[in-house]
């Protein structure tokens, strides 16, 4: 048993050894963090108390088998979620049973994560499908002679419609993103000429809200290594999402820095800035804007046509160009939100 001991004392995950007479007769350092407690000469029901490994236990020391069982735990911050190998072992004092434990919380993390994807995107898909049906049902029945309300109700459709292709368009897009997020753009990019035409593209909508813009930009290109199209959604997100939360008939102010050394990225870049007049934004919600179907305001950010994943792929887009993504907002004070982009070679990815 003593070799035992020495051998679990080395092993990295964590091992506990439970001997023939029911009592722990090895436990290595990892173990005892997981479990609590030096458990080390305890009885295994009183160490371990989890119902399904005390079962794996008694079984593999009756019957000299392999069992697999779930452990579950919490390291102070957060539960963990371990898969526990149980195998029995024949020892010169007699039959022992030592159990194996793999931390398996990032694949339990990992699985919600999915499932709470589908669920969102269910959810976002339900309310416009379910108008629809029942616009349909309404026109084939009430409204089959009423031309008046089948204009309003086809203009009412038409707007459901056009929300669920943003949201499968966002969709599109940020698994796109993702999948070359590890892939750095190496095409050269002037900002300034795609800023121009981002503010030409997403004039009309300006207009119609009586907003105008200020832009700061300097004279001289600014050129980024990157991906046009990406970096295109990058700005237009954030200046279309100035123009629709900020106030009405209010100014959207976008600047563009000379390049200069980025403590955020400890390296020469620049910064874009989109500022707004708007409400603000609390700053328990700052930290969660980029999380997908994060909205602040659910039935205004519906409203004005938003899917709730702009912002990640925003995120997302700015990771793959090794930059960073600043929100900054104060209640009354409206918002700005700053892209830090690297001018040479990559950084760091965040």
């Amino acid at each position: 048993m003593s070799d035992l001991r020495a051998l679990i004392t080395s092993l990295p995950n964590p091992v506990i050894v439970v001997g023939g007479d029911l009592r722990i007769r090895g436990i290595n350092a990892p173990a005892r963090i997981l479990v609590g407690k030096d458990c080390d000469g305890w009885h295994y029901v009183t160490a371990l108390r989890q119902p399904a490994v005390l079962d794996a236990v008694e079984a593999s020391l009756a019957d000299g088998g392999q069992r697999v069982a779930r452990y579950l735990g919490n390291d102070g911050a957060r539960d963990t979620t371990w898969d526990v190998s149980v195998r029995a072992v024949a020892l010169s004092e007699g039959r022992a049973v030592v159990l194996s434990f793999q931390d398996m919380t990032a694949v339990e993390d990992a699985g919600e994560m999915r499932r709470g994807f589908v669920a969102n995107v269910s959810h976002e898909m339900r309310t416009p499908l379910t108008s629809l049906l029942g616009f349909i049902e309404t026109l084939r029945g009430p409204a089959r002679n009423d031309p008046a309300a089948q204009q309003r109700f086809l203009a009412i459709m038409e707007q459901e419609a056009g929300r669920m292709h943003r949201l499968v368009e966002d969709l599109l897009s940020l698994s796109r993103v993702e999948d070359q997020e590890r892939i750095r753009p190496t095409a050269k990019v002037p900002l300034n000429t795609l800023m121009g035409e981002v503010l030409e593209a997403l004039a009309p909508v300006a207009k119609a809200r009586g907003a105008r813009f200020v832009t700061n930009v300097p004279d001289d290109t600014i050129e980024v290594l990157g991906d046009w199209g990406q970096l295109w959604q990058v700005v237009s997100n954030l200046v279309e999402n100035a123009i629709k939360y900020g106030r009405e008939g209010g100014t959207v102010t976008i600047t563009l820095t000379e390049p200069a050394q980025q403590n955020a990225l400890m390296q020469p870049g620049v910064r874009l800035s989109v500022r707004d007049e708007g409400d603000g934004i609390a700053a328990h919600h700052i930290a969660r804007l980029t999380e997908r179907f994060y909205r602040v305001d659910t039935h205004r950010s519906r409203e004005i046509g938003g899917t709730g994943l702009g912002l990640a792929i925003v995120k997302h887009i700015i990771t793959r160009h090794r930059g960073r993504f600043r929100i900054e907002s104060e209640i009354g004070q409206g918002s700005v939100f700053t892209v830090i982009l690297p001018i040479g070679a990559a950084g760091p990815a965040e």
